[in-house]
């Protein structure tokens, strides 16, 4: 054999030995959490409880939660098939709309009535649930009642919009904003400014299915908040929920639901069967939703008496990949021996998916 043919039939070998050897190779499957107690990381510093400064997500099957602080963003654009932009609702963001499609001919003038009428402030102004995106209801309830109305692949037809970018804690604001979004190939450009200046800067967003939405800043620009939306199954945070059928309100302990990935969750009460006992062969008796939400602030009492944890109830939680955990509340305030802002949830899984 010559030395060509001998360097040949070695690296064939070599290739073959390699090839053989990944075949060989397990897929390791990682299998869901068992279950965990999680103390959910909502305070940032020594800001209080009730408008504490994280949004928490949290995934069961990895006993993994995400905080982020709720003020790090402005605008979440989706990702799926249609093209919709929604607000802050985490600290209580508004708009509306303009009879303009030229952002250099918005000014001040533009907002003096908005100002004075506080026609902007959230549970205050004449426009209630128009300024504001779907606070409850489905995955299509949701994304076709956002105040950005969808975002026309004629450009003539995308109006301007003036945004009151909310506060950071329960009182107070963080400024205004005018902002118009057009369509850009599979993705968005936003244009921004401040309502005083002349010229606008714009922000190229395109869409990644990973995510339910893609979030930009309006001192930042693009910014990670939400994980990918097969890592999260539920949401704490203040967020904007109603006082009534009329008013919109910033609800502080708010959970929600990951809807839009499929998550569905229910509500039983103990009265019917209690935490510890409830298994798979229960799973019969409940029914699923999938709603923004079904959790909401049902959870807990903040007036009345007794204050704390409702211990009537828990929940039952199926993820976007069939897994089904049970869920309860464990604590969230000094009456049940807890930390507002820092509320402790029980998990267990009772089906893997």
């Amino acid at each position: 054999m010559n030395k060509f043919n001998s360097i040949f039939a070695v690296a064939f070998l070599a290739v073959t030995f390699t090839a053989c050897k990944k075949d060989s190779e397990p897929v390791v499957v990682v299998p869901p959490s068992d279950g965990s107690t999680l103390t959910l990381n909502g305070l940032i510093g020594a800001e209080a409880g009730p408008s504490a400064g994280n949004s928490v997500f949290v995934d069961f099957s990895t006993d993994k939660q995400v905080s982020v602080d709720r003020t790090s963003w402005d605008l979440g654009f989706y990702n799926g098939d249609e093209y919709r932009v929604i607000l802050n609702h985490s600290v209580g963001a508004t708009a509306i709309a303009l009879d303009k499609t030229d952002l250099n001919q918005v000014t001040a003038q533009d907002t003096i009535t908005l100002a004075t009428s506080a026609a902007l402030a959230i549970g205050q102004g004449a426009g209630g649930f128009s300024l504001v995106d779907a606070v409850e209801g489905s995955k299509a309830i949701y994304l076709s009642n956002t105040v950005i109305k969808e975002v026309s692949a004629t450009d003539a037809n995308n109006k301007v919009y003036i945004v009151n970018r909310g506060s950071s804690g329960v009182t107070g604001n963080r400024g205004w904003q005018k902002v118009r979004v057009l369509r850009a190939g599979n993705g968005y450009t936003l244009q921004y400014a401040k309502i005083n200046e002349t010229s606008f800067k714009t922000l190229t967003i395109t869409k990644d299915s990973n995510y339910n939405f893609k979030a930009i800043s309006f001192v930042n620009g693009a910014v990670n908040v939400e994980p990918q939306k097969s890592d999260w199954d539920i949401q704490w945070s203040l967020s904007t929920y109603k006082a009534s059928a009329t008013i919109p309100y910033t609800f502080s302990d708010f959970v929600i639901l990951n809807f839009l990935a499929g998550a569905q969750a229910a509500e039983v009460l103990t009265n019917t069967i209690s935490y510890a006992d409830f298994k798979e062969s229960n799973l019969a008796t409940v029914t699923f939703k999938s709603e923004r939400d079904v959790i909401a602030g049902n959870w807990r009492i903040t007036s009345g008496t007794p204050l704390g944890v409702k211990t009537d109830r828990f929940y039952v939680v199926k993820d976007g990949s069939g897994n089904v955990y049970k869920l309860k509340f464990n604590s969230f305030i000094s009456n049940d021996g807890g930390t507002r802002g820092k509320p402790v949830i029980e998990y267990k899984l009772i089906k893997q998916g």
